[in-house]
């Protein structure tokens, strides 16, 4: 095992793919010369050529458009868009086209299509460009949603991702870039669909995901010293979901809390209470608790950025909430 830091856990992914497969190549603005503005992408054009590690004009539908040829002429494009609210520049290719060609063509042809997307608040980057909006995706049909929250899950889940023959959007927290854990040196993939048990418990189930799954395992240290102990689960992905996993834990602890950053309007938490309420509503001892972020624009000014997004003192009292 080494310690290295998200973006070089994505960089090693990257360049190991690279060599391994000739049809891998990387597209998007400033991921060459310059290395990525999170330097994921840093020395790769360097080892690689500016054949397989492009740079690209500012034109997003344009980054999409040319994946979404490429990898249906049979190369495994990964193009980058420098943040997630860029995305929504690129949305009729993603939704209308990249989600639905396989179905279009009656699964007559595979899609291999990696999407690497930042996102996230809490930089100050202001309302267009602090975007939480995994569910957008979730609720279309024929993506892949992936969402690691550590080094080791990046780096597993994004080699998965580019030897995948579907839509994959790739989500990286842009402030979990630098966090630092342990990689292994062997190569090694993380399958899609199967969450990860973070920390074990007994009291309340926490279901989070992305910078939220390190939120919860802040909250669950401060719920030990009160005497209750929370079970943090990260299902990594959210299309797949495990649902699985989540059903056993909670059915086991019989209390539920869904932490996320994005909306709390029609989120993905609002998927995975009213599944869980179906499937285990006589188990339960208390409502399903969501956490999320305030339904508007994220604020520029820090103070208030801060009140808007969601941190682990919220997921404390909403677990203190239906545990005392």
């Amino acid at each position: 095992m080494r310690e290295l830091r998200l973006y070089e856990a994505l960089n090693e992914a990257l360049a190991e793919e690279l060599r391994r497969d000739e049809r891998v190549f990387l597209l998007g603005e400033d991921i060459g010369l310059f290395g990525g503005t999170f330097r994921v992408t840093e020395g790769l054009m360097a080892e690689f050529g500016s054949r397989r590690v492009r740079d690209t004009p500012i034109a997003e539908a344009g980054i999409i458009g040319l994946a979404i040829g490429a990898a249906m002429a049979g190369l495994r494009p990964v193009p980058e868009l420098m943040t997630m609210n860029f995305a929504i520049v690129a949305m009729d290719q993603i939704i209308n086209h990249a989600a639905k060609s396989r179905y279009k063509f009656g699964g007559q042809m595979n899609l291999p299509l990696t999407i690497r997307a930042a996102g996230g608040g809490g930089t100050q980057k202001g309302a267009q460009h602090s975007h939480s909006i995994e569910s957008w995706f979730v609720n279309s049909p024929g993506i892949r949603v992936v969402i690691p929250s550590t080094p080791r899950d990046a780096k597993g889940l994004l080699k998965t991702a580019i030897r995948n023959d579907d839509v994959v959007l790739f989500v990286e927290h842009e402030m979990l870039y630098s966090v630092k854990g342990p990689v292994p040196e062997e190569e090694y993939l993380i399958p899609f669909g199967v969450a990860d048990i973070k920390r074990p418990g007994s009291d309340v189930t926490i279901v989070a995901w992305s910078k939220m799954a390190s939120e919860a395992l802040r909250a669950a240290e401060e719920l030990s010293k009160e005497g209750i102990e929370a079970e943090v689960i990260d299902p990594r992905t959210l299309d797949p979901f495990d649902w699985e996993a989540l059903f056993t834990s909670v059915a086991r602890t019989r209390r539920c809390v869904i932490a996320e950053e994005g909306w709390r309007n029609v989120g993905v938490g609002a998927e995975i209470a009213a599944r869980v309420q179906e499937t285990l509503f006589y188990e339960l001892l208390a409502p399903v608790q969501r956490v999320a972020a305030v339904d508007v624009p994220t604020p520029y000014a820090k103070n208030l950025e801060l009140a808007a997004l969601p941190h682990a003192g919220d997921i404390v009292r909403a677990a203190l909430k239906i545990t005392t």
